[in-house]
């Protein structure tokens, strides 16, 4: 039984303004703990007081704002037992999906996975094509994940991911780590067209594994 969701990014009502706000809080534009100060922000992002505050309201509500009393909003501050139980989490929900994936994936899912695969691998690993990557590489999960069933599942993945990246994106882009992690996700490919759940889910858990060790080494250099 095919079982394939597509869950766009963000919420359901996002807005060109939420969507440069979440991008630029989880890429680190604005430093952990900072207030944000609504005049600066609309003038940053050439957007009026109603839009702006709409926006900020559902990255609070989605995590990646603190909303203060009477206060405004402040960016929520990094931890070492954030990280650690955000990468728990990722480990066991993704897991999860992914075997669900597997066992509902039809044909259409599979010639999806190859292209994002495909996407991913062909793009330049380089620091100047760093946002491309990126992009590609969230694609890539959503892409191997989609057919689990659960569009709940695949919300709470979606913002661990974002949780996830606030402290993965933390220190420069590096060529080598990006290749390894590359080369995983070949295998992924291969694990779950073959509907090896099992070995999938292992691999799954290990490469979150790995991105989790440079989280936390990028984590603790700005600490």
């Amino acid at each position: 039984m095919n079982k394939h969701i597509s869950l766009p990014t963000g919420t359901a009502s996002s807005s060109p303004i939420y969507d440069a706000l979440r991008k630029d809080l989880v890429d680190g534009r604005f430093a952990a703990g900072e207030k944000l100060a609504i005049n600066a922000l609309k003038e940053q992002y050439q957007v009026g007081l109603s839009p702006l505050r709409e926006a900020l309201n559902k990255l609070a509500a989605y995590g990646l704002l603190i909303q203060e009393n009477q206060r405004g909003f402040r960016v929520p501050q990094l931890s070492r037992e954030e990280l650690d139980d955000i990468a728990r989490l990722r480990k066991e929900l993704e897991g999860m999906a992914l075997e669900q994936a597997i066992a509902y994936g039809d044909a259409v899912w599979e010639a999806d996975l190859l292209a994002a695969a495909h996407r991913l691998k062909r793009v330049d690993v380089s620091l100047a094509k760093g946002e491309e990557w990126e992009r590609l590489h969230t694609q890539f999960h959503r892409t191997l994940v989609a057919p689990c069933g659960s569009v709940w599942l695949l919300r709470f993945i979606e913002q661990l991911h974002d949780q996830f990246d606030r402290y993965r994106r933390l220190g420069p882009k590096i060529p080598a780590v990006r290749q390894a992690l590359d080369e995983q996700h070949h295998q992924l490919v291969e694990l779950a067209l073959s509907r090896d759940a099992g070995a999938a889910r292992a691999l799954m858990e290990a490469h979150i594994h790995q991105s989790y060790e440079v989280a936390l080494a990028r984590y603790q250099a700005h600490a």
